[in-house]
């Protein structure tokens, strides 16, 4: 039976859903039905659809009261809504449903794993919230909240686990039946951890081990955790809270975090080998994974930052925040790889090819423009001429806006720049990433969709994604040489 706040929910949900224009929205990217979005959850294949579920607050353009809105998709790209999935409606989750995670029952129904919030009174006047991981059963549309939630609480923590930061679980099932999930957690020491934990059956659940710990490494508080097997090795992805910069990897504030390593499942042991950033953009955090029906791994991350969720088109605007382009990964040189879903090439149209241009200065091409493009950019010194010393490809541009993607081979340096995109904000407009090339030769693959870029470099070594909200009519393109660079162009509309 539907509860009150729920049923609230899906009608407000139905109704204002269908003020928003299509040509209001991302074209191809996850955005609310209206309201507020953040993390993707309980990504999964059901019934012969993907289903995306994500945070959500229906009745406002921020943060609120958390519920699952829910949509639908066969190629991950073109999604249709559902009614929404989740309410905080119980006292256990009053305060919100946060992140979590879904798979299919031996027995066919659709099993969700959400962490319950409920806001505690402190005796210094505020509040923390107590979190619980708790279960709902349903059959792809309609969700029943299991009688015993919560599932997992602080009774069945080890000493020194906080009940305030214990959240976002990820489960999947053994080979041998049982199931597994895995959980953030802030341990004593105050920085992050990922707990692992086990069940005979999915609804009763046991402290295993603390599967991987920040010991103060990178950021704090680790949340957000994905799990899986990728080309003979492990991978496990998560989002660490307050990260100071070691390098080039991890920028300040809330970013994502991945580790490659082995995993022994007699011991349960994962044995950390390396660590990178998944996305060296702006916007991107909390990803999850699918495993699609061909057996590749895909990820999508939310499309935002937490310290730019006050970055508004405008202030009528009937959502806010949308979802990454769905990635494939692999793992190639010791490093995790994405690479565009392979599905969008069947999106493609209007090709437009320009072979060994010559760019030094500004140069512009009649037919490249665009906001909803795939272009492909291979860049070169120019034979018998130096080294250039800088190269940048502008977007979104007109002659107040553009946003820019910029090279600088004697340093390594690409960047990503915002700060002509149109806002009025002291927001994050930049950031920068150190990357491979061979004497100033360079490949971008440059992906635009309304309000957003995501730009992947050298066939997916790194990924910078950005949000922008720069007027739909700037679809200018130029690019820009300070010295001499061969370039080829590739492009196309996605229709």
């Amino acid at each position: 039976m539907t509860s009150q706040t729920l049923w609230e929910a899906r009608k407000y949900e139905e109704a204002f859903g269908k003020t928003i224009p299509p040509q209001a929205r991302p074209d191809f990217h996850l955005s609310p039905r209206t309201g507020w979005m953040n993390d993707p959850n309980g990504f999964c294949w059901y019934k012969g659809k993907y289903h995306l579920f994500y945070q959500y607050y229906p009745y406002d353009t921020h943060w609120g009261p958390m519920h699952w809105g829910h949509a639908v998709s066969e190629d991950l790209l073109h999604w249709e809504y559902l009614p929404a999935a989740l309410a905080p409606d119980e006292v256990y989750d009053r305060d919100g449903c946060f992140s979590g995670n879904a798979l299919t029952l031996p027995d066919g129904r659709h099993l969700l794993m959400y962490t319950g919030v409920v806001r505690e009174r402190q005796a210094n006047g505020g509040c923390n919230e107590v979190q619980t991981q708790c279960l709902a059963i349903g059959d792809g549309v309609d969700y029943v909240k299991y009688e015993k939630n919560p599932v997992l609480d602080e009774s069945g923590l080890p000493e020194g686990c906080s009940r305030y930061d214990f959240r976002d679980p990820k489960l999947w099932q053994e080979e041998d039946g049982t199931y597994r999930c895995i959980a953030g957690n802030r341990p004593a020491d105050g920085s992050g951890q990922i707990l692992l934990f086990t069940s005979p059956d999915g609804f009763e659940w046991y402290y295993k081990k603390a599967l991987a710990e920040n010991h103060d490494r990178i950021g704090k508080m680790w949340e957000c955790p994905d799990f899986f097997q990728l080309d003979g090795k492990w991978v496990l992805l998560t989002s660490p809270q307050d990260m100071v910069p070691l390098g080039f990897e991890y920028h300040n504030g809330n970013g994502t975090l991945c580790l490659i390593g082995d995993y022994d499942k007699e011991t349960e042991d994962f044995t950390e080998e390396s660590n990178q950033s998944v996305d060296y953009g702006i916007d991107f955090y909390a990803p999850q994974t699918v495993l699609t029906q061909d057996g590749r791994r895909v990820m999508i991350g939310w499309m935002q930052n937490w310290d730019t969720c006050n970055h508004r088109r405008t202030q009528e605007e009937g959502w806010f925040g949308q979802m990454s382009l769905p990635r494939e990964l692999s793992i190639r040189n010791g490093r995790l790889y994405q690479t565009p879903l392979r599905e969008l090439e069947s999106m493609r149209r209007n090709k437009t090819v320009h072979k060994n241009v010559t760019v030094t200065g500004s140069v512009r091409l009649d037919d490249i423009r665009g906001r909803r493009i795939d272009m492909e950019v291979v860049i070169r010194p120019e034979e018998g001429c130096d080294l250039y010393r800088k190269f940048a490809i502008r977007f979104a541009q007109n002659d107040l806006y553009h946003t820019s993607l910029s090279f600088r081979p004697s340093e390594s340096v690409l960047k990503i720049d915002r700060k002509f995109s149109g806002s009025r904000r002291a927001i994050i407009h930049q950031r920068r990433s150190k990357v491979n090339h061979q004497e100033g030769q360079l490949k971008l693959r440059l992906i635009l969709d309304r309000f957003s870029v995501e730009a992947f470099v050298n066939d997916g070594e790194q990924v910078l994604s950005a949000v922008l909200y720069t007027d739909q009519e700037a679809e200018g393109i130029s690019f820009l040489a300070d010295g001499t660079v061969n370039m080829d162009v590739v492009k196309y509309d996605l229709i």
